[in-house]
């Protein structure tokens, strides 16, 4: 029964979820082990250009599981015929290969998962089991969204409570990143080996309350600014074409110096995917697109002053 009087609660504005007909789950890579559940797969190609936790619900199933390269465009260098109970796992790197999905999906048909982690605006393709997750491109401890064709039982599934792993969320917005950075990783922490549920109350009121187009508009434009700024120095440039809705700006330039003059300018940027360094050779494609690319920010709590103190940074202005 729902209470009535008390203690005021976060008062958000409610609208439709972005990705309203995905179902609603707790995490990432517990989208992967539904659809691994639901299709009985015993065997999946994985890039080495990828995170480690997809491994999570790989290793928890006992799937086995083959790593696969990738070339200069972010492609598989080899595409394997798939068997009965394979399947085909692609990143959408930086959300740049929403075209080069469409191939595979021509090729894979419903044997293809598609991790859209990096591009929580990338539309899916029909019949392709595909996931998003929320928490790399909104202020939430947790949340994922997945398209999966054919019957689920989602709605039997327990649901998630994430208030007690969203305390970095508010120690940063009173003290500042810095303040709340151990906090994030604590909590980022206890997401692992988690059980499979459904999204929290609380992550699907945050995610009720955004204005999508104004987020989509906002980093639109700050990817376009720095492309422009950046984008004859940056070793990706012949994947980038035009603005895109990703994660953030993958900037790629071979500086040794250029993380630490970022973080001495209060810019903190991700490092994908450390892991990297114990399955690839120092050297490889993987190794330093790991080490190399620079994941600035282009989120919509930015805008173009921010952008171009970014630019100075790189081009040693400041």
């Amino acid at each position: 029964m729902k209470a009535i009087g008390g203690y005021f609660e976060f008062e958000l504005h409610k609208g439709p979820h972005y990705h309203k007909q995905a179902l609603r789950l707790n995490t990432g890579r517990n989208c992967l082990e539904y659809i691994l559940r639901c299709r009985g797969y015993e065997h999946i190609y994985i890039p080495y250009y990828g995170c480690e936790v997809m491994l999570e619900p790989i290793n928890k199933l006992g799937v086995r599981y083959t790593f696969y390269r990738i070339n200069e465009h972010l492609e598989p260098i080899d595409l394997p015929e798939l068997g009965d109970k394979e399947a085909f796992f692609y990143t959408n790197y930086y959300a740049l290969k929403n075209d080069f999905i469409k191939a595979l999906a021509l090729r894979y048909g419903n044997q293809l998962i598609v991790d859209n982690a990096q591009a929580f605006f990338a539309q899916p393709l029909e019949g392709i089991d595909t996931f998003y997750t929320a928490r790399k491109f909104f202020g939430v401890a947790d949340g994922a969204y997945l398209y999966l064709c054919g019957k689920d039982n989602a709605d039997e599934l327990p649901q998630d409570e994430s208030w007690n792993r969203m305390n970095h969320l508010l120690m940063r917005h009173d003290g500042g990143a810095q303040f709340g950075f151990e906090a994030f990783h604590t909590n980022n922490g206890s997401l692992h080996n988690q059980p499979i549920k459904r999204m929290s109350r609380v992550t699907e009121a945050i995610m009720q309350s955004i204005d999508y187009a104004e987020v989509m508009q906002q980093r639109r434009n700050n990817f376009k600014f720095l492309h422009q700024q950046l984008g004859e120095q940056n070793g990706l440039k012949h994947v980038i074409n035009g603005p895109v809705l990703g994660l953030d700006y993958p900037f790629y330039i071979e500086d040794h110096t250029l993380r630490q003059r970022l973080i001495d300018n209060q810019i903190f940027i991700a490092k994908l995917w450390p892991n990297i360094a114990d399955w690839c050779e120092e050297g490889s494609l993987e190794w330093n697109l790991m080490n190399y690319t620079f994941h600035l920010p282009i989120d919509q709590r930015y805008g173009i002053d921010d952008m171009q103190r970014i630019v100075d940074v790189i081009k040693n202005r400041q």
